[in-house]
C-alpha cells in the first residue's frame, strides 16, 4: 500500500489515500456564502467496505493548525485534528493495529459516526501535505481576510 494525505487543487482538496482503495479526504468546496472569514469543506471517507462524507466549516486557524499537526506528525507524535470541536474531527495515529498508519474520522455530533481507515503511506507525505497547505493558505487566506 502508498498513499499521501491532501490532495490540493486551488479549491483545496487534502487526501490520505492509498493503493487498496482506502481514503480519508478534506475537499475545500469554497468561500461560505454566508460567512466571508470561512470556507465549506467536506470530509470523505472511502474504503471498499464504507463510504460517508460530513460537512465541516474550515477558517485560517484551522488550516493553521493543521500546519501544527504535520510538525508534531514529523516528529513522531500521534495527532487530533479538529479534536475539539463541535463537529467532526481527525485523528492520525502513526502506528495503527494494523501495521500501518490509520486515520480516524469522528463525527460525534453530527452522524455519531467513527470511521477508522488503516492507510499506508509514502515517506515524503508530510512535505507533500505541507507544500499542498501552502497553495492553499495562499489561495484561500487572502480572500478570507479581505
Amino acid at each position: 500500500m502508498k498513499g499521501y494525505l491532501w490532495a490540493t487543487s486551488l479549491r483545496g482538496s487534502y487526501s490520505l489515500a492509498d493503493d487498496e482503495g482506502n481514503s480519508v479526504t478534506v475537499n475545500v468546496l469554497g468561500q461560505n456564502p454566508r460567512w466571508a472569514a470561512g470556507l465549506d469543506a467536506e470530509i470523505v471517507v472511502r474504503t471498499p467496505f464504507v463510504s460517508g462524507r460530513c460537512y465541516l466549516a474550515l477558517y485560517v486557524s484551522k488550516l493553521e493548525s493543521w500546519s501544527d499537526a504535520l510538525n508534531r506528525l514529523d516528529a513522531g507524535e500521534d495527532v487530533a485534528w479538529m479534536g475539539m470541536s463541535r463537529r467532526a474531527s481527525i485523528f492520525i495515529q502513526l502506528s495503527g493495529e494494523r501495521d500501518c498508519p490509520e486515520v480516524v474520522v469522528e463525527d460525534v455530533s453530527g452522524s455519531m459516526v467513527t470511521a477508522r481507515v488503516p492507510i499506508a503511506l509514502p515517506d515524503d507525505w508530510i512535505a507533500d501535505h505541507r507544500q499542498r497547505l501552502h497553495q492553499v493558505m495562499n489561495h484561500w487566506v487572502p480572500m478570507l481576510s479581505a
